[in-house]
């Protein structure tokens, strides 16, 4: 299981790679530092959530769900359930929200957002801090819609770098547009 301490590393680099970014990452780094049960949902203001931006193997295409209780299109991903291993949540998430099983992550983490998550039930308004990491599907790509989406759908991860899409889709589609190239090249 990984540290808190490796994980406010993961959170430094990825603030060194994105300099843009780097008021997130201390905003995580800030909130993990001050929560010891920081990847617990029992942490009501809030607490750290695993994503994957889950791409095709040429990496032209990104798996989104129609999330069904917030009933919007975004990546796959969820609860960290106490494990600080954020990497290993983001593809457990994928896997099981996907249905596909020949996934591949790769590191380093890839972007950061956290976002206000409305009251619903007897849950408060809370904020998510989701650590979102980029996994490739390798087997299969027919994926398998879960009691948690309305539907799956690859899109092209150009479509999403419009300025149509919420500002995280967006920023993750443009963010894969720059690092898509050096990716290739590091995979042949």
């Amino acid at each position: 299981m990984t540290s808190r301490k490796a994980l406010c590393a993961e959170l430094t680099e990825f603030a060194s790679r994105h300099p843009s970014d780097q008021e997130r990452a201390q905003r995580f780094t800030h909130f993990v530092q001050a929560h010891p049960n920081c990847a617990e949902r029992t942490l009501t203001t809030g607490h750290l959530t695993g994503a994957a931006w889950l791409i095709d193997p040429p990496g032209e295409r990104v798996l989104l769900t129609h999330h069904r209780k917030l009933q919007r299109w975004l990546q796959l991903g969820g609860h960290a359930d106490g494990d600080l291993d954020i990497a290993a949540v983001a593809r457990k998430e994928a896997e099981e929200e996907s249905g596909l099983s020949q996934l591949q992550l790769l590191r380093p983490l890839f972007d950061l957002d956290d976002h206000q998550i409305p009251a619903r039930k007897t849950e408060p308004e809370h904020t998510h801090y989701d650590i979102r990491y980029v996994i490739v599907a390798e087997g299969s790509l027919e994926p398998e819609v879960s009691h948690e989406s309305l539907a799956l759908r690859w899109w092209p991860i150009a479509e999403l770098a419009s300025p149509a899409w919420d500002a995280s889709i967006k920023r993750m589609a443009r963010r894969w547009l720059r690092e898509r190239e050096q990716w290739l090249a590091g995979t042949t």
